[in-house]
């Protein structure tokens, strides 16, 4: 490569990377777009819905969908579209703090293994690979099984087992980030620890933890409905996709819509955020994955 060269890569580099902010904001756009529509809907749903989640209507016990009922109704004669609507704010709107709030705790222990000196980071990678040496499902269903059956359970026992993967992830990152020389030239010039945490590592991990956390997410609305379907999560008579899955098991043969339509719930909102998360890591070219 000659000098001359040298001018027309680093445009080729330019316009590369330009292209790449455009897709990003462009997603980012339509992304958020999206959101305000669903969220746009599920308000209206909450206030159009003619039905109570929990008061039963012996009457209409097991009825099919119909134009009263689009999606039926339950054993107790209780909306299936309405149980369905506020059991969201279960699966997808509790799986979104737990997993934010595994994100916030895994991020810190991970940036503080990574940055803080051999000791700190050899203390609390053990930790974090004792938490590894357990499969995250089975430690929680031990953790919700010792602890009793309750939302608040689950939800504890879901945030011990989801933070290490955001650690590792953190830590190694951080460790390959330190080495730069944005950042020794950021210690040469004093700058504190905390800053340099701050203005200069954590942004740039931040894409990967961002396509970590989707990920995450979408793991944690199957735990969630895996514990209530096995009777340690959401309490009856509260509305839960995993909890309506376990109350229509009984009446498979004769009224499927009760497992057919939580099933798609919670097909749909995995698969969006899965392929959210996907579309993220190709435009930022993280280098997470999902596992």
């Amino acid at each position: 490569m000659t000098v001359a060269d040298a001018p027309i890569l680093s445009e080729q580099v330019d316009l590369k990377q330009q292209l790449q902010n455009r897709s990003l904001k462009r997603f980012l756009a339509r992304l958020c777009s999206g959101l305000l529509l669903v969220g746009a809907l599920v308000c209206a749903g909450f206030f159009l819905t003619p039905y109570d989640p929990n008061t039963p209507d012996f009457l209409n016990r097991l009825s099919p969908p119909s134009a009263a009922h689009w999606f039926g109704t339950d054993q107790l004669g209780r909306d299936v579209a309405t149980r369905l609507l506020y059991g969201g704010l279960w699966s997808v709107g509790l799986a979104l703090l737990i997993t934010s709030f595994g994100a916030i705790a895994g991020t810190v222990v991970g940036l503080a293994a990574g940055h803080f000196g051999r000791v700190a980071d050899t203390a609390l990678m053990r930790v974090t690979d004792s938490f590894f040496a357990f499969p995250e499902l089975i430690a929680a269903i031990t953790i919700a099984g010792v602890l009793g059956p309750s939302t608040a359970n689950m939800v504890l026992a879901l945030i011990l087992v989801g933070w290490m993967r955001f650690a590792r992830l953190a830590r190694s990152l951080s460790v390959e980030i330190a080495h730069r020389d944005f950042v020794t030239q950021a210690r040469l010039n004093g700058l504190p620890s905390r800053l340099i945490l701050w203005r200069h590592i954590l942004p740039n991990i931040g894409p990967s933890l961002l396509v970590l956390w989707t990920n995450s997410w979408s793991r944690t609305i199957l735990s969630i409905s895996g514990l209530s379907f096995l009777g340690f999560g959401v309490q009856p008579p509260n509305a839960e996709w995993g909890a309506m899955l376990l109350d229509g098991k009984a009446y498979m043969q004769t009224a499927p819509h009760l497992m057919i339509f939580p099933g798609l719930a919670i097909l749909v909102s995995v698969l969006a955020i899965n392929l959210t998360g996907d579309q993220l890591r190709d435009l930022l070219g993280s280098s997470a994955t999902s596992d």
